[in-house]
């Protein structure tokens, strides 16, 4: 695996580059490295702002070649968000290097994790945490896929909607208690009266009446954080509480 000495080579020759390249015109770090020195398992996050004239994506593509060329960085996927792109690479030794460029009049912090290393920023507001009836309607979707899939013998399919209602449901609990809700980021840090009971949600076998089970635990905690949608959590429970009883079709 990668060092921390590693990680923090990574992050000087990418802010060197940075200073050679006059289309960059302010950088941060964002992540849990803006705010400490993260832990032993910490990516790196690294965002820069691109003079307006300047097509981000142009050098976004250059930085690419220069991270294969250099550090024989894999390119995984990319993620717009806003005015901005991400790039997430994969560098020998399993660091991860999320890459964006973002134009420099949009250029700033959308959360706490953004510390400024060169240029300026403008304000920006926060990102908004997941809608609470967002959350709850995904998760009412997901946990009736979930059925199907059972009733279709389509056991893999059911553990993974199964899942996704679950996790939905986490997310309302980390709205709740003003933790992060999105990619699990909050859920370990929820209190046990919070987060055990979804222990019950827990696949532990891909038996018919096993999952079925658990659908009822992921059903059962999504109905405890529906405090913020109780209308709707009314309205559709009746639907819900069928998901988990004996169909006769």
């Amino acid at each position: 695996m990668f060092s921390v000495e590693g990680r923090a080579r990574g992050r000087g020759r990418g802010l060197a580059r940075a200073a050679a390249d006059a289309r960059v015109v302010a950088g941060a770090v964002v992540g849990s490295l803006a705010l400490g020195d993260g832990d032993r398992w910490s990516d790196l996050d690294l965002t820069f702002a691109v003079d307006d004239d300047v097509p981000q994506l142009d050098v976004l593509e250059d930085w690419t070649r220069v991270l294969a060329d250099e550090f024989d960085a894999t390119p995984l996927f990319d993620v717009p968000s806003g005015p901005s792109i991400y790039r997430v690479f994969l560098l020998p030794g399993g660091l991860q290097l999320d890459l964006s460029f973002t134009p420099a009049s949009k250029f700033g912090a959308v959360g706490p994790k953004f510390r400024l290393l060169f240029g300026t920023a403008v304000e920006r507001p926060d990102a908004a945490p997941p809608a609470a009836d967002e959350l709850f309607g995904y998760a009412v979707h997901h946990a009736l896929r979930a059925r199907v899939a059972i009733e279709r013998g389509r056991f893999w399919q059911a553990e993974y909607w199964l899942s996704a209602t679950r996790d939905h449901a986490l997310g309302l609990a980390c709205r709740r208690l003003d933790l992060p809700a999105s990619y699990g980021r909050g859920f370990d840090d929820l209190p046990a009266d919070a987060g055990e009971p979804f222990k019950g949600a827990l696949v532990t076998s891909l038996e018919r009446d096993e999952l079925l089970r658990a659908l009822g635990g992921a059903i059962d905690g999504l109905l405890r954080e529906a405090g913020e949608v109780p209308e709707l959590a009314a309205k559709v429970e009746p639907e819900l509480r069928r998901l988990t009883a004996p169909w006769h079709l």
